[in-house]
């Protein structure tokens, strides 16, 4: 009777929950994803599109979905459109708008109460929430943001055994880089579902994080499978925003196999020319195929791109004309992407491919770029841009050319080239600069080659110009010499050439003229003195004497006077050019050679010269391209002498070639400054003998072996250990430690040489009480003599105890026995009365002092142990 009354107040609620709507959420939910578009301010509108199952009645209770905005707050947004497709599927698309509170990242998302039923990769898929969400990051230093659109649908057909092909065909107006991950799916809360798992794959399941094409190689078992793509968006390095597409896939058993797209390829072209290549697809089965085109270069409100036929359609196979008639407003940083779709028509079901590629549009070169050379300046002018949504313009310089001309996909200036930019020009109707080096003049004898490269809103370059080359008319003294004769604290002597001036305007300085040469010391750089003076043009070269060469650099410059009789002036100066000066400093078997370079040509290459122990002359010991040189293999305690060759050349036309000048003679004497590698310790305890053994191996062998012993350290508490003991003999490398009372502590290990430097400390090795057994009492023990468990003792093996506290009590709460040593050795004797105590069962509470490596620590044990005879 109670059971048929529980029955009939049950029924009806149950049959009310059933036709509610709340009842109805099953089977619902196929794939969906949220995109977002920026109105105004910080109001954007929200766009949800989602695929349900048709045939349940949860359709038509979805008029509305609630957003969580990620404010805080959340809203119902409507139901614009609802399509019905093939394949019991159901399009819907919601939109609603919302203002955010101000600057900051908000995750906006949508928990649904179910998906559809029956996903093979989510358990009990008809009870678990979809959940989706896309991030809208509002920055004032990034800007405004639109979330990528995605131009292909997130349920498709798939075959067992065949590849399964999906992009989602993100396109970003804003231009923002995409990439893309696959992550599991979400559930109630926002959670990764429990038990989820990706679907299995014959051969693999992988989406390509550049392009976003996803390949399932192949669908093992049919079924309705869901993955999730995330994806995110880049401005600027930052991360700006993200979209999680929920997407279903739908496998069945058939023999049919999807179609073939033949190879097309990413490609650049130029804004302001056309595009045009065909795309072609077939069908391995002999079905029709259809080949459609998407992608952000078709959404362009004007001059887009077409694919004709669009849908093009063939029997096997089919082909289409891609045509983009580009313009300068398609230039962007980032290439587009376009994804070709061929479809047949197989059956039970059709199965695609997808092929997606990218296409860059550049701006062009600025054109004709010249250059007129005036003074130490060179003026560039070039033609009026083509493109007037560019920028500006980036102004790259090089001493010297090199025939460079961009390749069909390379844009601005390439680095491995080593031009320089030096400057930004903002107006980009501006067609001409002036160099003046930034006001410190350009220098004779340098051939200097420019290119200029406009640049747009994103930073996207065009391609470069020509390159234009030119030097400065050789109107005054360059110079080409500055080299070290002697070597010498008071008697040193340099040599100092140049090359005369062969263009002066001698209406403007009719002469006659005068070279008068100057020169400063490296400790007073800017303090130059006159030296001499020549009244010959042909007059080129000078030796300066007296100098002390062994400890400073010299720094000259010449300069060209008109002597005109009532008109003396100076005409202008050469560049300043420095001697030499080498550094040389000693170490373990070696001298490490340093030498500045500061001069107006280029010097290409350095000759180490060597003058050695046993040698009367210097001789090459090798060459270098940098201010450097390390000379090794040397003999500790030997002197050894340098000095530096070197060779160079000006870029322009009409010097002398090669340029050799060189640096003052230095020695040093090699000396063993480098301690050894500090080793790598290992520990391996011996409990039963209260001893640590420490291991250690060299590190590198690049480091010196010439080790005299080692050093051991030991803290017996956490912290830095101190120096206890030393190994004498260097091929010894175990220490066996046995310390007071505890394993605890923290070890350490040196290493010295015979020299006596000191390596680092090895790595710290902490070993705790815990590395042995630790102290654990028995609960029965037998006392009858026979030389077996006749003692209550701790079990074996512990160690790291000062001492103890244990009391032992009868049933009655008597007590019977007391100690603090460790070792216990209780016979089952009465304390009080000597006598073997009855058998039975007996109490104990015992505090442990361990020795650890925070310092001594308290544990208690209690139980009970009996006594058996």
């Amino acid at each position: 009777m109670f059971k048929r009354s529980i029955l009939h107040i049950l029924l009806p609620v149950l049959l009310i929950f059933l036709l509610s709507p709340a009842g109805v959420f099953a089977t619902h939910q196929r794939a969906a994803e949220i995109t977002f578009r920026h109105l105004s301010l910080n109001t954007y509108e929200i766009t949800l599109i989602s695929y349900t199952f048709t045939p349940s009645p949860a359709n038509a209770y979805r008029d509305y979905l609630t957003i969580n905005w990620g404010d805080g707050t959340s809203s119902e947004i409507e139901r614009k459109v609802q399509t019905s497709l093939p394949d019991d599927i159901t399009y819907n698309k919601y939109v609603g708008w919302h203002e955010f509170p101000g600057p900051s990242t908000f995750t906006i998302s949508c928990e649904d109460p179910n998906r559809n039923g029956g996903i093979m990769n989510i358990p009990n898929s008809i009870n678990t929430p979809l959940y989706i969400y896309t991030e809208l990051t509002i920055s004032p230093f990034l800007g405004y943001n639109n979330s990528p659109v995605l131009l292909i649908p997130p349920v498709d057909n798939g075959c067992v055994d065949q590849p399964f092909f999906h992009n989602p065909g993100a396109y970003d107006a804003d231009g923002d880089s995409l990439s893309y991950k696959m992550v599991p799916c979400r559930g109630a809360l926002g959670q990764i579902i429990p038990g989820y798992t990706y679907p299995k794959a014959s051969n693999s399941l992988t989406l390509n994080e550049l392009t976003g094409d996803l390949i399932w190689d192949s669908p093992e078992q049919q079924g309705e499978y869901n993955i999730a793509i995330l994806i995110e968006e880049w401005r600027n390095g930052f991360k700006i925003g993200s979209i999680l597409r929920d997407m279903q896939i739908i496998v069945v058993a058939c023999d049919n196999r999807p179609p073939i797209i033949d190879s097309v390829f990413d490609t650049c072209v130029e804004a302001g020319k056309n595009l045009r290549f065909i795309v072609k697809a077939h069908d391995p089965d002999s079905n029709n195929v259809t080949l459609t085109g998407t992608g952000g270069p078709f959404l362009l409100a004007r001059d887009s791109a077409s694919l004709f036929p669009s849908p093009s359609t063939g029997y096997i196979e089919t082909q289409a004309l891609f045509r983009w008639s580009t313009v300068c407003n398609h230039v962007k940083r980032g290439p587009y992407q376009v994804f070709f779709k061929a479809k047949d028509d197989g059956q039970p079901v059709s199965l695609v491919s997808m092929k997606s590629i990218k296409i860059l549009v550049v701006g062009p070169a600025p054109a004709n770029l010249t250059n007129i050379p005036i003074g130490n300046t060179i003026i560039l002018n070039w033609e009026n841009y083509s493109c007037t949504n560019a920028s500006g313009y980036y102004i790259y310089r090089k001493a010297d050319s090199t025939g460079y001309i961009h390749g069909y996909c390379e844009t601005g200036v390439p680095s491995y080239l080593g031009y320089v930019k030096i400057d930004q020009i903002t107006d980009i109707s501006r067609t001409s600069y002036l160099d003046d080096n930034r006001g410190a003049g350009l220098m004779r004898g340098l051939k200097y080659c420019y290119m200029v490269v406009a640049y747009y809103p994103d930073r996207a370059e065009s391609y470069a110009s020509n390159e234009s080359c030119a030097s400065l008319k050789k109107d005054l003294a360059v110079i080409t010499h500055a080299s070290i004769e002697i070597t010498s604290e008071t008697a040193g002597r340099v040599y100092i050439a140049w090359s005369k001036p062969t263009e002066i305007d001698t209406i403007q300085i009719p002469g006659p003229y005068k070279y008068v040469i100057a020169r400063s010391r490296s400790d007073l750089p800017d303090q130059f003195t006159l030296v001499d003076s020549l009244s010959n043009l042909n007059d080129t070269t000078f030796y300066d004497n007296l100098l002390n060469t062994s400890q400073y650099h010299y720094l000259y410059r010449i300069d060209l006077y008109n002597v005109t009789p009532g008109n003396r002036f100076l005409v202008g100066s050469s560049q300043v050019a420095s001697t030499i000066f080498t550094v040389a400093v000693p170490t373990d078997q070696m001298v490490k050679l340093s030498w500045n370079n500061e001069v107006p040509w280029d010097n290409h290459s350095f000759t180490i010269l060597r003058k050695g122990p046993a040698a009367s002359v210097f001789d090459s010991i090798g060459f270098s391209t940098v201010a450097k040189y390390h000379d090794k293999g040397l003999i500790n305690g030997e002197l050894y002498c340098y000095k530096i060759r070197s060779s160079g050349n000006y870029s322009a036309p009409g010097f002398i070639d090669p340029i050799i000048n060189f640096s003052q003679e230095v020695c040093a004497t090699p000396v063993d400054d480098i301690p050894p590698c500090p080793p790598l310790l290992t520990i391996n305890t011996i409990c039963e003998e209260s001893a640590n053994v420490l291991s250690w191996t060299k590190t590198a062998d690049s480091c010196p072996d010439d080790i005299a012993k080692y050093y051991i350290y030991y803290s017996s508490i956490q912290g830095a250990p101190i120096l206890i003991d030393s190994v004498l003999n260097p091929t010894d490398t175990s220490y066996i430690h046995k310390p007071v009372n505890s394993i605890a502590g923290c070890y350490g290990i040196a290493a010295i040489d015979s020299t006596g430097n000191l390596s680092d400390t090895s790595n710290i090795v902490c070993i705790d009480y815990s590395f042995c057994p630790v102290y654990t009492l028995p609960n029965i023990f037998t006392p009858n003599g026979d030389g077996v468990n006749d003692y209550f003792i701790p079990f074996p093996g512990y160690t790291s105890v000062e001492k103890v506290d244990l009391k032992i009590y009868d049933r009655w709460g008597r007590l019977v026995f007391g100690t603090n040593d460790p070792a216990i050795k209780w016979d089952g004797h009465d304390k009080d009365t000597n006598q073997p105590c009855s058998d039975g069962t007996y109490f104990f509470i015992c505090d442990v002092y361990e020795i650890t490596l925070n310092g001594t620590v308290m544990r208690n044990l209690h139980a009970s142990v009996t006594i058996l005879r």
